[in-house]
């Protein structure tokens, strides 16, 4: 439990007003003295009460300051900033020489937008929508005469709702600094989910990140918020709808807040205008659970990183036991055709041998992150080949595979890498088709231009990416009801593609269909 800030400003031309807020709100020591004087009390009046009665210990212990001005008010709000002990809870008169109340709230709120502050008046000069827009939505208002009652429960409301905020942005600054796991992360932030939208009296939140074409990756939510928004339109919507990063709105029942490419969307059970500590902590939700993803994130790349470098070092020992047996092959097929024989084995070997090689290679590649060279490649030619290397895997004989594919269509690449590409996603596609014994199996591979790229689609009629892995699919590792599945293959291509410039997403359409983009 962080220290409990009771601190409390009082600004107001009455001194009068001041010391009698301050009266009743220090508590005073119960001294010998006064004891004393409760025990003539019982012995003149019986067991009538003492004047003073012994402050209850519910109730906090202010401390208060005073200032007789709006411009005196100002600079002790800003020195209590100064030191780190800003005010709580300021009690405000209306009407002063100088700045009135609603000026010197204005003039704080530039300064302190935490603080709570209550307007103490006769006078109601300002309508209460004037004084919320200008001054915030965390206010008060009271109109003189007041009891010492009264005084007590503001101050003590006031203080409660002030603190149980600053300790929730601590709570969830400290979350966003704790390094997790994706599970682990997962929990946390459904938790903290479910927190917020009690503290939006709705039982329907749903926290996701958009891409840069507005398509909407849901990451987690709580009620029925998917049965009643459709995500197509709700992404319409916000698209439609300009927000700027840290910033909520709220869009009629729907409450929308923005970190990066991070958004959180709430439904309301009723139509409301949210008060403005409300919207502050929902920004700092997201903020903060924003952050805390990164974190994760970076932890995965981090363990990640370290296992591709040990997978690396030894990939790299074996490259260098290999590389022999590997090219003595083709001095062996060489001196065969020497001898005369022609055998149709001799040239499979051969290419067998280079394939082992190449792949050796692209994986070293992919290990050290080295830039591609680009030169034209025919996108026919490389798609041939892929397909060629394809058919050694099991039950290729029953797979249909379509290419549709322009002749004389070029990009600038590395063929190798490209090749490489087509083939992981045509040898997943046809493990996949036998792994599940599919009826009719058949890849479908198309290619053409748009808006200066070419857009390369390989699609199947399998079973589609499992739903547990579909935001993962691309990172190392990661695989699913493959009997050889090592997950390094689609992280490959992932790497491969953005090394030329390049994009890959996944979809399920009757099928897993990837498409890549690459720029021309």
């Amino acid at each position: 439990m962080n220290e409990v800030n009771t601190s409390v400003l009082v600004i107001d031309d009455e001194e009068m007003v001041r010391d009698n807020i301050e009266d009743i709100l220090i508590p005073y020591n119960q001294s010998e003295e006064q004891e004393d004087i409760d025990n003539a009390f019982d012995i003149l009046f019986g067991n009538t009460k003492p004047l003073l009665q012994t402050r209850k210990p519910s109730i906090p212990e202010f401390t208060v300051d005073k200032a007789s001005n709006g411009m005196e008010g100002l600079k002790k709000v800003r020195q209590a900033i100064e030191r780190g002990t800003p005010y709580a809870v300021i009690f405000l008169d209306m009407r002063m020489p100088g700045w009135n109340g609603l000026e010197t709230a204005v003039e704080i709120r530039k300064y302190d937008v935490k603080a709570e502050i209550i307007f103490i008046t006769a006078y109601s000069d300002r309508s209460i929508d004037e004084i919320v827009e200008q001054a915030g939505q965390n206010v008060g208002y009271h109109c003189k005469p007041y009891a010492p009652e009264e005084i007590i429960q503001l101050a003590t409301k006031a203080v409660t709702d002030y603190n149980k905020l600053r300790n929730l942005e601590k709570l969830i600054e400290s979350i966003s600094s704790i390094g997790l796991n994706k599970n682990q992360l997962n929990s946390l932030l459904k938790n903290i989910l479910e927190q917020l939208a009690g503290s939006l009296d709705t039982d329907m939140a749903l926290i996701g990140k958009l891409d840069k074409d507005l398509r909407y990756e849901k990451i987690l939510s709580i009620g029925a918020i998917e049965e009643r928004i459709n995500l197509d339109e709700l992404t319409t919507r916000v698209r439609n709808v300009k927000m700027e990063k840290d910033e909520v709105i709220q869009l009629d029942e729907l409450v929308v807040a923005r970190l990066d490419h991070y958004y959180v969307f709430a439904v309301l059970q009723k139509v409301e205008k949210l008060k403005t500590e409300k919207m502050y902590l929902l920004t700092l939700f997201v903020q903060n659970a924003a952050q805390a993803i990164r974190n994760a994130e970076l932890c995965e790349k981090l363990i990640q990183k370290e296992k591709l470098s040990a997978v690396g070092q030894v990939i790299g020992m074996v490259m260098h036991d290999l590389r022999t047996p590997i090219k003595n092959i083709k001095f062996m097929t060489d001196m065969m055709r020497e001898e005369g024989e022609k055998h149709e084995l001799i040239d499979m070997i051969d290419q067998s041998a280079e394939q082992a090689s190449g792949i050796f290679e692209d994986f070293l590649d992919f290990i050290k992150e080295i830039p591609v060279q680009k030169k034209p490649v025919e996108v026919n030619k490389i798609t041939s080949e892929a397909i060629e290397q394809a058919k050694s895997r099991d039950g290729w004989a029953n797979i249909t595979i379509n290419s549709y594919i322009p002749d004389n269509l070029f990009v600038p690449g590395d063929a190798s890498k490209l090749r490489r590409v087509l083939s992981n996603l045509i040898n997943n596609a046809a493990d996949v088709l036998h792994d599940h014994k599919i009826t009719d199996p058949a890849i479908n591979i198309s290619a053409w231009v748009e808006n200066k790229n070419l857009m390369l689609v390989i699609c199947d009629n399998g079973p589609g990416v499992p739903q547990e892995i579909s935001t993962t699919l691309f990172d190392p590792f990661v695989t699913k009801d493959k009997n050889c599945g090592t997950g390094l293959g689609l992280a490959i291509v992932k790497q491969y593609v953005s090394a030329h410039g390049g994009e890959i997403t996944v979809t399920n359409n009757k099928g897993a269909l990837f498409t890549i983009t690459l720029p021309l």
